[in-house]
């Protein structure tokens, strides 16, 4: 770095400024990208140009050394190293190749070649040799750091198609699995992680899943789920590091899967004497309203009803009905939830006073649930502690089945998938209509009256 070699070095002046302009020195640029450094003093005077360019100038020069000095070179720092020598040992010809790997299977022809092939005038250059002899070591990155990768680049196909919400919970759920990890091993390095690392977290999942404190068990899935995360992170990791054949120390550690809890249904009577009760729902917003009463007799997820968008929502049609459909910015849960339901009773009726769809929870699901929970316990119908907002759904589905509804138009309307060979498009919109007529709810004048409306949701109309 040495001494300035003239007043101004490192000044250069555009207009009226001056410009702080210097070049990084060769052997720091395996850690330091910058090429050139170009940055503007802010001042006319170059006077005092001179004092903020000795100040950047001394910046610099701690920066390198501290770096140099510190042994242990930051890993992004590292890993830089690495592919650059990478890159170097590809540009003389040569797959770069550790320098254990060398020892064991490369042919003397093979070093000797090698060797020929770093320049030596007027001395060995150093960068060089270290490429093309595997010399520079592969920096292992910590597991909160491959995690981190794993989120930004190597599972990117994984988020296409979802939604802000969509993407917040898939992190959610990776960053849990990496956060119980971390707490039982610490943040270790990739290959450091052993069988012992492995199965002591499949040991805490164990004392969770069966806790000796009296305190509430968490459910198989639950651990499979967290388990499954980090062993897909570990495979998918070296298989990007391009060391497939690496053993996966989580590998047949798992629990034995539990059927999922059942989400009890409400009964008919309850429906018709508590939901559909003239102005039960008053206090409750608008659109967390109506999109109750548009799950009623849809049996939609609440998320399909509250990222309905404008153009799925057909109304002046001879039968009115909702398309539930896959956008760019938002995956359904399964290809078969892709369907068109006719629209029937208190649905109808809510669609139609919501023609642009429930904007206020539009890819807002964890909101949407706790508004309308809350407006369930308050009112007294949640029935049982055990109901959900779900509920509705398996309610819709229990009616059909005990309708006697054909069951391809069931799994068609539940946005479920046809385990029988399927023929045709699960009938006419007016044949799904007629069918739902068989279930639908009945409702009174009052009801439909005191139904709210939310004018954010209406068209905008002219004033003639």
């Amino acid at each position: 770095m040495g001494v300035m070699r003239d007043l101004n070095q490192h000044l250069k002046r555009r207009g009226t400024r001056w410009y702080y302009v210097r070049r990084v020195p060769k052997e720091y640029e395996f850690f330091d990208e910058r090429g050139t450094v170009y940055k503007s003093l802010k001042t006319e005077s170059l006077e005092l140009a001179r004092a903020r360019r000795d100040a950047l100038v001394e910046a610099d020069n701690q920066y390198w050394l501290s770096v140099m000095a510190s042994g242990a070179l930051p890993t992004d720092i590292a890993m830089r190293s690495y592919k650059a020598a990478q890159r170097r040992a590809m540009a003389k010809g040569f797959v770069y190749t550790p320098v254990q790997d060398l020892a064991d299977v490369a042919t003397l022809e093979e070093i000797i070649e090698r060797l020929k092939a770093i320049p030596t005038d007027p001395v060995p250059d150093k960068k060089e040799a270290e490429a093309v002899l595997g010399l520079v070591e592969r920096p292992s990155l910590k597991i909160s750091e491959a995690m981190n990768l794993y989120c930004t680049e190597i599972a990117v196909s994984e988020l296409l198609g979802k939604s802000d919400e969509q993407k917040k919970s898939w992190r959610k759920v990776k960053m849990r699995a990496l956060n119980n990890f971390v707490k039982l091993n610490g943040d270790m390095p990739m290959h450091e992680i052993t069988r012992d690392h492995a199965r002591k977290y499949y040991n805490w999942w164990a004392g969770r899943l069966a806790p000796k404190d009296g305190s509430k068990p968490l459910t198989a899935n639950s651990a499979n789920r967290d388990i499954g995360n980090i062993r897909k992170l570990y495979r998918q990791f070296w298989e990007y590091e391009g060391d497939e054949g690496r053993e996966n120390p989580f590998r047949n550690l798992s629990f034995a899967k539990q059927p999922p809890k059942d989400v009890p249904h409400f009964t008919n009577e309850f429906v018709r004497t508590k939901f559909l009760k003239p102005g039960i729902f008053n206090g409750l917003n608008a659109d967390a309203t109506l999109l109750v009463y548009a799950m009623i007799e849809t049996g939609c997820r609440p998320s399909e009803l509250s990222n309905l968008l404008p153009e799925n929502i057909v109304l002046d049609a001879d039968v009115p009905f909702i398309r539930i459909r896959p956008r760019s910015d938002r995956q359904l849960k399964a290809k078969a939830s892709s369907r068109d339901i006719p629209l029937v009773g208190c649905s109808l009726e809510a669609m139609r006073r919501a023609p642009n769809g429930f904007p206020r929870y539009r890819d807002k699901g964890n909101v949407l649930s706790k508004a309308i929970m809350d407006g369930l316990r308050v009112r007294g119908l949640q029935a049982t502690p055990d109901h959900r907002l779900y509920s509705l759904r398996h309610s819709f589905e229990k009616r059909m089945l005990e309708a006697g509804l054909d069951y391809g138009l069931r799994c068609l309307l539940m946005g479920h998938k046809n385990s029988r060979p399927s023929y045709g498009d699960g009938g006419s919109m007016a044949y799904r209509r007629d069918e739902l007529m068989k279930i639908v709810h009945p409702i009174s004048d009052e009801f439909i009256e005191r139904l709210p409306i939310d004018i954010l949701t209406l068209p905008v109309q002219k004033i003639a």
